[in-house]
């Protein structure tokens, strides 16, 4: 789900305006409790639905433009409903004494150092309250960046991620992303690493040593011949295939391979035969298996779609086990 900061609020440009942070250990008791109550309730507020309520405790530069905070409460409200609310982390972060107009605005909290990075941040007193919801089949994270007024703290950013993804949680897919990467099974081994860090990750703008440890990690796997800016030509026995996005799904379950291709005119025209359009996209499926092996052994299964523009000329999906008997 989307961050939805106050106006000026987001990543750092390289000039940086220093602030002071406290972490929930150096707090007094008061403060702490006060700000850890203040998110708890803000929480329960997004477990019942309530809109209007969190609204109402929303800074009035952010509740001027609610409706993306809305969308997001009213979609994450089913899966938390009966979550247990845990305030794992905050932090008071005070930039009252800054200087108005700042490029950007760093926090250093603790030892070891989380940095916290906004850009354009109005001087003012602020505090991030890192929340898990759990005991759920879908728990989540969420984190609330709050603004001081008048000495009440009100929502003034909003940001939401699972914590686990296909019964798995972020450290699983770390370690499981180093043993491929030992194995040399480096498309793997860069899927599970991002994925990784998307569920390890609370906020972009959040940088801790354990974060840049794993994002140096992953930025050594990065495989050459993984699709981004431009497709990947993938080689089968009915012929050569143009791959242009390669992501992970759920919607059948398990954790899936999500792969794009577009066909070129030949193999478009195949596709308004099914029996000859499935063989198509299963050589696409055993052509990357032959390729990269541990793909076998990383996800439940494959999905391809096969693209022409924004539309699917016919798509399919099948368990590893099929794929590798022929089937």
């Amino acid at each position: 789900m989307p961050v939805f900061l106050v106006a000026g609020l987001g990543m750092c440009t390289p000039v940086a305006q220093a602030a002071s942070c406290t972490t929930q250990s150096a707090m007094q008791a008061q403060e702490r409790t006060a700000l850890a109550s203040a998110a708890r309730g803000m929480l329960v507020q997004v477990q019942n639905g309530d809109v209007n309520g969190l609204k109402a405790n929303t800074l009035p530069a952010v509740a001027a433009d609610f409706g993306g905070i809305a969308q997001s409460v009213q979609n994450l409200s089913p899966d938390i409903k009966a979550a247990t609310i845990t305030v794992d982390t905050v932090y008071d972060l005070d930039a009252s004494s800054d200087a108005a107009g700042a490029q950007s605005t760093q926090f250093f909290c603790g030892s070891p150092v989380v940095v916290l990075n906004f850009a354009g941040l109005p001087p003012a007193k602020y505090a991030l309250a890192l929340v898990h919801a759990t005991g759920v089949e879908k728990p989540q994270q969420v984190s609330l960046v709050l603004a001081q007024v008048s000495g009440k703290w009100m929502l003034a950013g909003f940001f939401a991620k699972p914590m686990i993804n296909a019964g798995h949680d972020g450290l699983w897919y770390w370690v499981s992303a180093r043993k491929f990467k030992q194995a040399n099974g480096k498309w793997a081994a860069w899927i599970y690493y991002r994925m990784a860090a998307d569920l390890l990750e609370p906020l972009d703008n959040l940088s801790s040593p354990n974060l840049q440890k794993l994002q140096q990690e992953t930025d050594e796997v990065k495989p050459t011949d993984f699709p981004s800016d431009k497709p990947v030509t993938v080689n089968s026995a009915s012929g050569a295939f143009q791959v242009t996005a390669v992501d992970t799904t759920t919607a059948f379950g398990g954790l899936d391979l999500d792969v794009h291709y577009t066909p070129d005119p030949t193999q478009a025209g195949q596709l308004h035969d099914p029996p000859t359009a499935r063989k198509q996209v299963v050589g696409v499926m055993t052509a990357l298996l032959a390729t990269h092996p541990e793909l076998k052994d990383a996800f439940h299964g494959i999905w391809v779609h096969a693209d022409q523009g924004t539309a699917s000329l016919f798509a399919l999906e099948l368990p590893m086990d099929q794929i590798a008997a022929g089937r």
